[in-house]
Parts: C-alpha cells; sequence; structure tokens
C-alpha cells in the first residue's frame, strides 16, 4: 500500500469512528454500502471520495423512527450490562414512548457515554435525530 493510501485509510478510519452511528440514523444501505467499501482494510483515493460524497450526500437526508430505533438500540448495546436497573427502565421507556426525534433520548445516551466513561461514544458525531 503506498504511503498516501496508508494516510487516507487512517483518516477514512478517524472519520468512520465519528461518523458510524450518524450514518447509521440517515441510512442502512449507506452504512453497509461504507462497510463493504472499507472491508479488507485496502484504501484508495477513489474510495475515499465516494465515501465524503456519501457523507455530504446524507447531509440532506433527515433520519427516520426506524433508523433511530436501530442506531440508539446499537448505542444501548454499549451500557446494557452495566446501566442500573433505572437507567434500564429509562432506556425502555425512552424507546418505547418517546417521539424518537426528539433529543430526549439521544441526550440520555450521551449522559450514559459520559457516566460511563464511554470514550468513543464521547467522540462520535451526534445530532442523530437531526442535521
Amino acid at each position: 500500500m503506498e504511503q498516501t493510501d496508508k494516510q487516507l485509510l487512517k483518516e477514512f478510519q478517524t472519520s468512520w469512528a465519528k461518523h458510524k452511528y450518524w450514518v447509521m440514523s440517515r441510512s442502512q444501505q449507506a452504512y453497509n454500502d461504507i462497510r463493504l467499501l472499507a472491508k479488507g482494510n485496502q484504501w484508495t483515493q477513489e474510495k475515499h471520495t465516494q465515501y465524503t460524497n456519501t457523507l455530504s450526500e446524507l447531509e440532506d437526508y433527515q433520519p427516520t423512527d426506524k433508523t433511530l430505533r436501530v442506531t440508539y438500540q446499537h448505542i444501548w448495546g454499549y451500557f446494557k450490562k452495566i446501566a442500573t436497573v433505572e437507567e434500564k427502565n429509562r432506556y425502555k421507556d425512552l424507546i418505547e414512548t418517546t417521539p424518537l426525534k426528539s433529543k430526549e433520548l439521544e441526550n440520555f445516551l450521551k449522559e450514559l457515554s459520559q457516566k460511563y466513561h464511554q470514550t468513543y461514544l464521547l467522540n462520535i458525531k451526534w445530532g442523530l435525530s437531526s442535521n
């Protein structure tokens, strides 16, 4: 792999770690396409351009209840074994009864990320329920 491809791969990995759940909240298909693009850690300028174009296109996408539910369930996976009974009940209540496009569930998951020092989640692009 050329040095520039290695650098592009590193840039992609950093960006993907930040944007993965944001992409998932907008389009499961785009999420799957990007994962396929990254398969095997072979990265090129062409793939990098395709990835950045996809991110740009998704700026115009609005999340749906379905894509938000899947995304929140993925994020909840970081907490389901360590959360208190009260936190588990609050999550269950929020995911079942609150409008998913409200910020309430997202803010609750952000609070848990801070409380449980989930560094990975603290560095993601939030704003899942809106642009």
